[in-house]
């Protein structure tokens, strides 16, 4: 019986445990009860519906405290309260919130390097922002980047935080800027053909140095660092070695923090010459003799990629000449290292038919989208066309706009399209020029100019200038819209006004003046790639007045005032790499004008001019240049005005109208009909740093002007040649270029005029 008991005990127990365990959720949660209300404690500007809105845990369901530490979280993680507390209270689930500061101010002390807005716009913290130390963290890192893209990596910002009335706070960043972080020493290993000096000279970073106080190459960029480990690896496949490679490069920072030294590894390799050279061309109709004329190296010629690169330009334009427009050249470089040459082979295909799916345009802050593709040769849609791509850059970079133009070539969204990338590196487009001299005629004198080509960043061209002398004055406006009404047709307009006076070798005073005041309205437009042809129409109003008994009687006769009305016509061909600097190309040009349709002056004027250019070696660049005019009068003696004045930049080392027509008695230069002028310059490296832009140059320059409608004994007009030679410097100076030339007469007749100095002077903005 007792046994019994027990078991029926036993049994009862167990389904008590039963049950409880079966008891359903429902059922649990209404033991636990739900959310009646949620109170919101603490806040003072934040309304307490926004703190229940990041609540994961609503009214009116059950407490659960995986939600309610989940509402925690995500109230911290707003980062507009410095505290939060969840509780329970009752029915009611109680938020007590204490809100972070607002922020009253932001401040900066002890920064001059970077002003306050650069500063601001790195820190990203404003007046009447939620403050909190993570935002101030971040802050701190974003100011520490900004000051290392400025070269100073030893700067060390402090934050202070000062306590206001009604919850608000200032934000100070205590600065020490410290001093640039300049790259104090770069080494070479593994470097065993090449110094480091040369080595040094190929890539864009550099020692400091004095003379570099004006520049940035001297402050460590990663940056420039991964660029040149780029321009070593070009350096060395341009001179034979093919297996080039940079194994690393290292930039270390001195204990100090206030310089780096820089470690570069190279593996060299053994140099390779040009073994086999093979066209090996899928396209009918082309013969292989002009294929193989197209590759830029020969059999034996030390190794050279740039070389390569040319040659698949080359080939790809002879293939579109032919109407291959699609060509496509692989180069197959095969390195035989027991003969230590490389076999390449230039297959040639049709390729793909390829389209234009985009041109993206990056890197123009100032220049608008318009004025680069204006420039362009193709557009959306068009076939892939390397010609037209390659002179598209090329006018790109003759715009004067751009320091560098690269034109990329990616994928687009389809294997039969592509996306043209141009990515420019823009360049200042302003210039302000100042001049100084001393002329035996003028006395000391001066000039200041200010031009803008790219002006409101849509290509117009604006300039202003004067000179200012002694016995002198001029003042200079144009403008100039290189693509008029959305073509490709220019528009300018030129107002000038000159007042000069003349004295003889003994006067103190001005003998006679001549006065110029007038205007020109000019177009120009293409004839076909590379040959442009304008117009235009003149009208000036001259007076001649004070001229001195004294003085020469052709100089006499001009007394008085006189209305030149003109039309005129020239035609350019150019050729050049870069108008700028040019170091390849030619340029031919001649132009006629015409005066007689209306006005007082009649005449007709013819000139010419040429120029040639030929890199000799990298750095040695020839030129040779060439001049002439002829002017004659239609009915009536040619002006003074209008008569050809050889000397100053025009014939160094002899004075502005040192050569020429001159009368005997008084000695007055009376300008010649007719001239001519040839030049040979040759221009090359001095051995110093190639980033202090120095260059020296020699020059012979051989030139007369002659012939006038006068004639008498008291006239010397002597056309025989005049020579002069002479050196001169031209610097790129961070303030603008500047140039030194001293020419010296080597043929001279005893009446004209010498000038052994010039200089010329100007900076960009």
């Amino acid at each position: 019986m007792r046994i019994l008991t027990v078991l029926l005990l036993g049994v009862a127990l167990l389904a008590g445990i039963a049950q409880a365990i079966a008891v359903s959720p429902a059922t649990a949660q209404a033991r636990g009860g739900t959310i009646r209300n949620i109170i919101v404690e603490g806040t003072r500007r934040i309304d307490p519906q926004s703190v229940a809105g990041y609540l994961t845990i609503k009214r009116g369901e059950p407490f659960d405290s995986a939600k309610i530490d989940a509402s925690l979280k995500s109230l911290f993680a707003s980062g507009l309260f410095r505290d939060v507390s969840i509780r329970r209270r009752g029915r009611d689930l109680v938020v007590r919130v204490v809100e972070s500061p607002i922020v009253n101010r932001v401040a900066f002390e002890g920064n001059s390097k970077l002003d306050n807005e650069d500063l601001n716009a790195a820190a990203n913290i404003s007046p009447r922002s939620v403050y909190s130390r993570a935002r101030v963290e971040e802050a701190i890192r974003n100011m520490l980047v900004a000051y290392r893209a400025a070269g100073r990596y030893a700067a060390a910002i402090t934050p202070k935080v000062i306590a206001r009335s009604q919850n608000r706070v200032d934000v100070v960043f205590e600065i020490e800027e410290g001093a640039k972080t300049l790259v104090r020493r770069i080494t070479f290993i593994g470097n065993r053909n090449y110094s480091d000096g040369s080595l040094r000279d190929a890539i864009v970073t550099k020692e400091t140095a004095f003379w570099r106080f004006l520049g940035r190459s001297d402050i460590y960029d990663p940056g420039k660092l991964e660029a040149d480990k780029e321009l070593l690896r070009r350096y060395y496949l341009e001179r034979g070695f093919a297996e080039f490679q940079v194994l690393s490069a290292v930039a270390e920072l001195a204990p100090d923090r206030e310089g780096f030294f820089i470690t570069i590894t190279v593996s060299e390799g053994p140099r390779y010459r040009f073994g086999k050279l093979v066209v090996d061309s899928r396209l009918p109709r082309i013969e292989s003799k002009e294929l193989t004329a197209a590759v830029k190296a020969q059999t034996g010629d030390r190794y050279n990629a740039g070389k390569i690169d040319r040659s698949v330009v080359a080939l790809t334009n002879v293939a579109g000449t032919h109407g291959y427009a699609f060509a496509r050249v692989n180069p197959r470089v095969k390195l035989n290292r027991d003969k230590a040459t490389a076999d390449v082979t230039f297959t040639i295909d049709r390729g793909q038919r390829i389209f234009i799916e985009r041109i993206e345009i990056l890197g123009n802050v100032r220049t608008r989208d318009s004025v680069v593709r204006r420039e362009i040769l193709v557009s959306e849609g068009d076939a892939f066309n390397t010609t037209k791509i390659s002179q598209s850059r090329r006018r790109l970079v003759n715009t004067g706009y751009f320091e560098s133009v690269n034109i990329e070539r990616r994928e687009g969204t389809t294997p039969d399209r592509v996306r043209l990338v141009i990515v420019v590196v823009e360049r200042a487009t302003g210039q302000l020029s100042l001049g100084g001299g001393f002329s035996t005629r003028d006395g000391p004198l001066g000039n200041i100019g200010i031009q803008e080509s790219n002006f409101l960043g849509r290509g117009y061209d604006v300039r202003l200038s004067g000179q200012l002398s002694l016995r002198a004055s001029q003042i200079d406006a144009s403008f100039t819209d290189k693509h008029f009404l959305g073509r490709d047709v220019s528009f300018g307009v030129d107002l000038f006004r000159t007042k000069r006076g003349f004295q003889s070798n003994f006067s103190e005073s001005s003998d006679f003046q001549i006065e110029r005041l007038g205007g020109r309205v000019r177009f120009g437009y293409p004839l076909a790639e590379n040959v442009r042809q304008g117009a235009f129409y003149e009208l000036t109003n001259r007076r001649v007045t004070d001229v001195a008994e004294e003085r020469s009687q052709f100089l006499r006769n001009d007394t008085g005032t006189s209305t030149k009305s003109a039309v005129g016509t020239n035609i350019v061909w150019d050729t050049r790499d870069n108008r700028f600097e040019a170091t390849d190309g030619f340029v031919l040009g001649g132009g006629t004008t015409i005066a007689g349709l209306g006005g007082s002056e009649s005449f007709y004027k013819f000139t010419a001019e040429a120029g040639y250019w030929q890199s000799l070696t990298p750095g040695l660049v020839l030129a040779l240049l060439g001049e002439a005019g002829h002017v004659g009068g239609i009915g009536q003696d040619v002006k003074l005005g209008e008569r050809f004045f050889l000397g100053g930049d025009r014939l160094r080392g002899f004075e502005y109208g040192g050569v020429g027509p001159r009368d005997r008695a008084t000695n007055d230069s009376l300008g010649g009909n007719n001239y001519w002028l040839l030049t040979a310059e040759l221009s090359f490296p001095l051995g110093l740093p190639k980033e202090l832009g120095i260059k020296g140059r020699v020059f012979t320059d051989t030139g007369s002007a002659f012939g006038i409608d006068a004639s008498g004994s008291n006239l010397i007009d002597n056309g025989s040649p005049r020579i002069s030679a002479g050196a001169g410097l031209s610097w790129r100076s961070p303030l603008g270029p500047l140039r030194f030339d001293f020419g010296f007469p080597l043929a001279r007749q005893p009446h004209d005029r010498a000038r052994l100095f010039n200089f010329r002077f100007g900076t960009r903005f």
